[in-house]
């Protein structure tokens, strides 16, 4: 397995979107070209591609840091780790989450954060091995609906 950064999108990697995110979920579409384009060329998100081999260079999944600053600092979120239905098991999250951390750590990040739902066991259990610690918070959601 290979992890690299998304630097150039290309036809190959907008199919694997396609077919990685209605695994994660169902309540949104995936990315279009213009849009993963436009999360390439972001200072604010790292798109990471878990490539099955060097030689076959199947796209097994994805993972993206988003930074952002607040008066408090700068703050890294790993968002939408993604791994193939067909790969799991074989440590592609775990590649996909230390990239995600070995950026935000060149990027003179203290922390980052994640979220995972409780259902997804085996993730959560993952993200535990990695270190992560369960924060007491609450996360709250405000669905802003487009009008007209």
């Amino acid at each position: 397995m290979i992890i690299e950064e998304m630097n150039d999108v290309t036809k190959e990697i907008s199919k694997a979107f396609q077919r990685l995110i209605p695994q994660l979920t169902q309540n949104t579409n995936p990315p279009t070209f213009d849009e993963l384009v436009s999360m390439g060329k972001s200072p604010n998100s790292y798109v990471f591609l878990a490539f099955e081999s060097d030689s076959e260079k199947r796209i097994i999944g994805s993972a993206t840091l988003a930074v952002f600053q607040t008066p408090t600092g700068w703050h890294g979120w790993i968002e939408d780790v993604i791994v193939d239905q067909d790969a799991r098991r074989q440590g592609v999250g775990q590649a996909l989450t230390r990239a995600c951390i070995e950026k935000a750590e060149g990027l003179g990040l203290k922390e980052v954060n994640l979220t995972s739902r409780p259902t997804r066991k085996a993730a959560n259990a993952l993200y535990q091995a990695m270190g992560f610690e369960k924060r007491q918070t609450n996360v709250y959601r405000f669905p802003i609906e487009k009008s007209g």
